[in-house]
């Protein structure tokens, strides 16, 4: 963690405030919840990528994973089997209900960034 790669923070903090602004002001029933996630996992992605010192592929796999297992925790509803339901930050941070859409938006977001980040090899396979 010597390097911090502050192209990356800055991209954290620009979706962190999106995220922020999603959850203050959409009161719908896709930009909040599907936008959101979406951008959710690109946001766990960059911060990650801001600090770790691994390949993007790694950084991305690691991402996708935490995500499952967060919609996962929720498939089990793990804060009521917990008791810990009534704490609010926790419902925000691990959610509260199961869905597959957030599971697309999460796929989808991981590939993303992965084509992002591995644009330049993929256009240097599509000349030759």
């Amino acid at each position: 963690m010597k390097n911090i790669k502050k192209y990356y923070l800055l991209t954290t903090i620009v979706i962190l405030i999106s995220e922020i602004l999603i959850a203050i002001y959409a009161k719908d029933q896709f930009i909040r919840p599907v936008l959101g996630d979406y951008l959710a996992v690109i946001l766990l992605f960059y911060l990650f990528a801001t600090f770790l010192e691994i390949s993007i592929n790694k950084i991305a796999i690691l991402t996708l994973f935490i995500s499952y297992t967060i919609e996962g925790l929720q498939y089990i509803h793990i804060l009521k089997l917990l008791h810990l339901e009534n704490i609010k930050i926790l419902n925000i941070v691990l959610g509260t209900s199961f869905s597959w859409t957030d599971m697309l938006a999460y796929t989808l977001g991981t590939i993303t960034v992965l084509l992002i980040h591995n644009f330049k090899k993929i256009r240097s396979w599509t000349i030759l």
